[in-house]
Formats: C-alpha cells, structure tokens, sequence
C-alpha cells in the first residue's frame, strides 16, 4: 500500500473508506443472462443446442477473421509494451516485487496448469493426425503439425491475452490507484464516466466472458473425472456422476468462502504442479524416450517456423469453417473469456515488478510447461497411432477422456498413473472453481483497494450460477455446448479487449510524456541550489547521520503540511481547486505518516495524461542508512527519509527543505504537469 497516497487521487472517492460493496447493475444483468441462457438450456436442451449451432456458425463466418487477427494483435502489443515501456513498474516506483523470482515463476507455471491441458493433450494431437486441417490424413505432414497446432492453441498467443489483461489491471490498480476491475483501463478514454452505465457494461461482458469460460473448464473437469474415479472405483459414467462432481465442486467452493481455507488449497495447487511435472517425467522414462526428446525438440523448431503462418491463418481458400469453429476459434475465444479471470491472478502476484520481466515471464515460464506437458503425452499419442493403433486413434478422437487414461494405462503401474491424474485433475477442478467464483464477486462488487474480495455470500452465489450453467450446458451437447457458448459469449469481451488495449497505450504514452518533459526541464532542487534554504553543510550531515522516524515525523507535520496546505491555499485563491491529504498506516510496527497535495484534472478531461491529476505525495519512510566511504554499517543501521515519489518516477528525500524551498519544489513540479497536460490536450484534439 505504498502508493496510496500518491495515487489515490485518481480513484473515485465517493466511497473512500468503505467495505466492499456490491455493483448491482452488473450482478443483475449478468446474472439475468446467465439464468436465462441456463434456464433454456434446462428446458429445452434440444432447441438450444440447435440454436447455438447456427449462432456459431454464423460467428465463424463473420467474426472468425476477427478473433485471428484479434489474438494475434494482442501478442503484438504486449511485445511493444515490453520494449518500449520495459522499465515501468506495476506499481510506485519505489515497489518492489513482493515475491523472490522464483516463488514468482512457480506461481506463473501452476497457471499453465488444468484439467483441460490433460483432455487436450492426447484428444488434440490424435485428431490433428487423423483429421488434419490442410495435410493429407495420417501423413508424415499431419504428424509434424499434429502436436504444433496443440501447442499453437496453448501457447504464447493466449498467453498474450493473459498479459495484457494482467498488465492492465497491475497498472491501473496498482499505479494509478484505480479499483481491480477491468473498467478501470478504461479510464483514459472514458474518465469518470467509467463508474457509470460504460463500466457497468464492460464489467458485465468481463463477467459473462468469466463464467461461460469456466463453465467450460468444470464441464470438462467433470467429464475427465468422471472417467478417472470409475476406473478407480467403478462408479460408472453418467450425467448424474457428472452433477455429482458439480455439485461437489460449488459445495468446495462454499466452504472456502465460509472457513477461508484458500491457504489450505493453495498448498495442495503447489503439490499439484509436482505431481503433475513427476507424471509426465513417468510417462517421458517408461515411454520411448529417445523418440520423445528428439519429437520435443522437433516440436519446437516446427512452432517457430510454423507459428507466422499460423497465426494469421483464416483458411479463407479452404471449406474448414466446420475445424476452426472446434479448434482454433474456441480456443481464441476461450483464452478470451478466462483473460480477465488469470489477468486478475497475475496482477495480484506481480506488484512491484517492471512491465518488461512481466512480458518476459508469463510468455515464457508457462509455455515451458505447456510444451513439456503436450509434446510428451500429444506425441506419445501419435507414435501409437501410427504404429498401427487405430482403435486408440478413434476412441482419442471420439472420447478424450478415455483417450487421455487409455494412455496412461500403457505405462506401467497403471492404476497409480490414474489415481495420480485423478487427483491432479480434481484440486485443479475445485480450485478453478473456487478461484472463478471468487473473481466473479470481485468484479461484480467495488473493491476498497486492490488487495480486498468481495463478501463470501456473493462467492457462494456465483459457485451456484457456476455450477447450474455446467450442468445446464452439460445436459444440451456436454462439451461441444460449452465450447459453442464459449464463442458466443467471448465475442463482447473480445471487443472490451481491444478498448483496454486503447486505454492501456494512451495511459503509457501519457506518463512517458511526462516523464520526457521533466527530464528536459531544469532540476536544480536536485543539486540543494541556494534558494533550498539549507547551507551544503546541514545537508551532509543530515546524509551523514542517522534520521529517527519522530525526527522525520515531526518535520512532515511542522514544516511539510503547513507548506502544503499554504500551496493549496494559494492555488483555491487563484481559482484552481487544490487539497491537501494526510493519512497514517501502521507498518512493520511502526507508525507512518503521509501527506500528499492534489490538483484534480478539469472536468471532461479523458485522454491520457490530461486526465491526470497532479499529486505531489511525501511519506516517512525508513531506508538503509547509507556510509558515503565514512565507516562501516551493520546490516540493520537505518535512517529516515522524508521521500517525494512523483509519477514521473522521481524519488528524493526533502527532509533538508525549508517550508520556503518546499512551496518552491511543489511549484516546480506543478509548472511542468501544467504545461505537459496542455502539451497532451490540444495534440489530443
């Protein structure tokens, strides 16, 4: 919470202070089209299933050259972002990541991890082969590109989608002090307005993009399960084990809600992804190993030399409408509809670190997983095939469940490969669950601050919605249902998707301007000029020395504030509206105050940085004492500073400023925000 202060001004303050609360013009409407659309399901499983056939149908012919180049775009630009933006953190300048690098990259690789990587895994690569797209069936062409297209529609482009979405709500949540909420990115282009009707709609397309999204991944949770536990124990495949599973997985998430055993589940998520890595090296050892590395490595250097063409490829000569709709556009549109769901995920475990190592690392660590994972089990799937398996290749194509399990069980200790992959898969069923219905509540509610849920009832009545669309949809067509409402339902997020991006650049672009134009303006308060009214002496001793934070604390509250307050009086007397904001928060055991003076932009302005209010935060902050060559310092030697964290990305201490020097640094900056905001609003118009 570092950068409350200095950022907070940008946040709507109409209920600063507050629990969360519930947004019910995005719970209703959401929530109205989600009962109807389960509702019909329930009713008239028959017709509802004809009707989202024709409505796919006619998305794959208009709208399928959309979600292409849509996917495509997005990887584009978080790469942009990453070079031309690399050292801008999500977060103040003065974060630092709350996670070591590798607690983080652990975290990023247990999200490439679910239950629909092990029914892809087998199913996809075994259909690829057998009905490819564009090779000759069964060729040594159809087997190269069998396993790519797997890992082309799980790899680095959905990933981007993640990313964006990740960025977008780290950076305005996290620097610019703005609700964890998709709308939030919004607000370069929409201003305040975004709190009203345009939010609400953007929040609620998020929200039924989120829960079609997760649908799918509990529908086929429940599908891969339902096969693992009958072999295990005999249970029979069904509809009603299925709705068992359900129901077992939103009485899961209920109790989370009500007891707060998400430590409890994060713990067994981390088991998870051990236990997933030792079941593929199981498969990888006892399996044909040799082949398996040289096709990994193979795999590889097709997706590289494939993916240009394949990421743009719409298949416009060819009559493939009917393959793009089961593959490529439900993947785009799936990865779509889960952008936000992840993109929260990301944001809340990445505070603090640059945008270039976020690119670099949630388009790199995950994939390293997603290529283990699908060129071990897809090639394993392949080489039987086309060693004479027919049967095998049918039932992958015709039931991935079975295909997936069928193949586990040429390994040996086979029923332990099963109970391993059951349990694998069940953690992550109940937990994509759980975390689902968790982020549906937080974006149907107003957050106090980034680090806050919604109430535990609202949970609970988003794991129900949950469940009842899995069984709704499972009971019109079971997956192929789910994948065709997922298309349906990510088409609005897709088009909220490229107005994030929108809002994201002008946002970057802004703060860039105005970093340029302060490093091309004087900043001679850096250099303690005479007018600073501290002789040169004063300030090597005060950098000498060791500050206490009551020393510190009492400078803020006699000097500081009253400077402040005499600057924002100034500035009400010259008809600009301008306050001053003090707060306190207990850190690590200490007592820390702030103060911060706020001009708020004028009324109307959206674009970029004209929509930016101008805040000049200094909070008391105990830093390592620095030695300057002098002596010797023991770890713990500290002092305290009086620091300034401008948005430009400027951080000094002004403990040495007089209340004379002080209006003059505020004034400084003030001049320079002025006169960049003006720059910004008349190349904007």
């Amino acid at each position: 919470m570092s950068s409350a202060i200095s950022e907070e001004s940008i946040a709507p303050p109409d209920h600063a202070g507050e629990g969360p609360r519930v947004v019910w013009p995005v719970l209703v409407s959401a929530g109205l089209v989600t009962a109807l659309v389960a509702g019909w399901a329930l009713v008239a499983p028959e017709q509802a299933a004809t009707r989202l056939g024709e409505v796919v149908g006619w998305i794959a012919n208009w709208f399928g050259w959309f979600y292409i180049a849509l996917a495509t775009l997005v990887l584009v630009f978080v790469v942009y972002l990453a070079v031309r933006h690399s050292g801008v953190r999500l977060g103040a300048d003065t974060d630092r990541p709350e996670f070591s690098t590798f607690a983080w990259a652990a975290m990023l690789f247990a999200a490439g991890i679910g239950t629909d990587v092990m029914f892809f895994a087998v199913a996809e690569p075994a259909t690829q082969l057998l009905a490819p797209p564009q090779a000759e069936p069964g060729s040594l062409d159809a087997a190269r590109e069998a396993t790519v297209w797997t890992l082309f529609h799980y790899g680095i482009t959905g990933w981007g989608m993640y990313t964006l979405m990740g960025i977008a709500l780290g950076y305005f949540a996290h620097r610019r002090g703005l609700p964890l909420a998709v709308r939030s990115a919004l607000y370069p282009l929409l201003g305040r307005r975004v709190q009203g009707a345009a939010g609400h709609a953007v929040d609620t397309a998020t929200v039924l993009g989120t829960i079609f999204g997760v649908a799918t991944s509990l529908g086929i949770g429940v599908v891969m399960l339902n096969v693992g536990i009958d072999i295990l124990f005999g249970t029979g495949q069904g509809i009603a084990q299925q709705v068992g599973l359900v129901v077992l997985a939103v009485v899961v998430a209920t109790i989370s809600a009500t007891t707060g055993v998400d430590r409890g589940i994060r713990v067994l998520s981390q088991l998870n992804v051990v236990l997933a890595i030792a079941l593929a090296a199981w498969v990888l050892v006892t399996g044909e190993t040799a082949f398996l590395l040289r096709a990994v490595t193979m795999n590889v250097g097709d997706y590289v030399a494939l993916f240009p063409g394949m990421t743009l490829d719409t298949m416009a000569f060819e009559d493939q409408s009917e393959w793009m709709s089961a593959w490529t556009l439900f993947f785009w549109a799936w990865w779509v509809a889960w952008a936000s769901f992840v993109g929260m995920f990301l944001a809340r475990i990445s505070r603090g670190r640059t945008i270039g190592q976020f690119v670099f690392g949630t388009l790199t660590i995950p994939f390293c997983y997603i290529v283990m994972w699908v060129s071990i089990f897809g090639n394993s799937a392949v080489e039987r095939i086309r060693s004479g398996d027919a049967d095998f290749g049918e039932l992958a194509m015709g039931s991935p469940e079975l295909g997936f399990f069928t193949l586990l069980q040429d390994h040996p200790l086979p029923l332990l490969l099963v109970a391993v992959a059951t349990f694998v898969g069940l953690l992550f069923y109940v937990t994509s669950a759980d975390s689902g219905a968790l982020v549906m509540a937080n974006l149907s509610s107003h957050l106090p601050d980034p680090e806050s849920d919604a109430h535990p009832v609202l949970r609970i009545l988003w794991a129900v919605a949950t469940g009842v669309l899995t069984i709704a949809m499972l009971l019109v067509g079971g997956i192929p249902a789910l994948q065709s409402a997922t298309i349906v339902m990510g088409l609005p997020f897709a088009v909220v998707m490229i107005l994030v991006m929108v809002g994201l650049h002008r946002a970057l672009e802004a703060e860039r301007a105005r970093a340029d134009a302060h490093r091309a303006s004087l900043t001679g308060q850096l250099a303690g000029p005479d007018g600073h009214g501290e002789s040169w002496r004063r300030r090597l001793g005060l950098a000498l020395g060791s500050v206490s934070v009551a020393r510190a604390t009492e400078r803020l509250e006699g000097t500081v504030l009253p400077a402040l307050e005499s600057v924002a009086a100034e500035l009400c007397g010259r008809g600009v509206e301008a306050h001053v904001r003090a707060s306190e928060e207990i850190e690590q055991g200490r007592v820390k105050r702030r103060a911060a003076l706020v001009v708020p932009a004028p009324e109307g302005a959206t674009n970029g940085a004209a929509a930016d209010p101008f805040r000049y935060p200094v909070q008391v902050r105990v830093v390592p004492q620095p030695s300057y060559g002098a002596r010797l310092l023991e770890a713990d030697d500290t002092t305290t500073r009086l620091e300034v964290a401008l948005p430009t990305g400027e951080v000094y201490d002004v403990l040495g400023y007089d209340a004379d020097a002080l209006c003059h640094d505020v004034l400084d900056h003030y001049e320079r925000w002025a006169s960049a905001r003006s720059a910004l609003h008349v190349a904007a118009t």
